[in-house]
């Protein structure tokens, strides 16, 4: 039997995304160096350090109002596996040495998997965004 299955991150993700309100999402966003520097030290969920930036960066967008083309699940879905990251005494606790951030990479793996399309787009979006910022008289 799996230590943490798709079943249980379905159910952690589902519990903290079901918690997450717009006005949590500043509060997240102040937390995204200390969650990058967990997910850089961690060898279960460093993999994912690129997807995590780009999650972030959605929902910097998403808060500031600059993209919008996201249905709000995927918001919270986004944000209740970045708060279930940052939380050290979840389902595993990240104490456990080589256990404690199964659990996070499995709720990751799996927000990751229900949002791809979504990340996609906006992923697509954001560098249409930083292309016309490099033309010059297109800003």
């Amino acid at each position: 039997m799996a230590l943490f299955s798709q079943k249980n991150a379905r159910k952690q993700l589902d519990a903290e995304a079901s918690k997450v309100h717009r006005a949590d999402l500043e509060a997240l966003l102040d937390r995204q160096r200390a969650i990058e520097e967990k997910v850089k030290g961690s060898g279960k969920l460093a993999r994912f350090s690129a997807d995590i930036k780009l999650m972030f960066s959605m929902i910097r967008d998403y808060w500031y109002g600059n993209y919008r083309s996201v249905p709000w699940k995927t918001i919270a879905a986004i944000a209740g596996a970045l708060v279930y990251v940052m939380n050290p005494l979840d389902v595993i606790p990240d104490l456990i040495l080589g256990f404690g951030f199964i659990d996070d990479a499995g709720v990751v793996a799996l927000c990751l998997k229900l949002v791809e399309s979504d990340l996609h787009r906006y992923a697509a979006w954001k560098e249409h965004q930083e292309d016309m910022e490099s033309v010059p008289g297109t800003n």
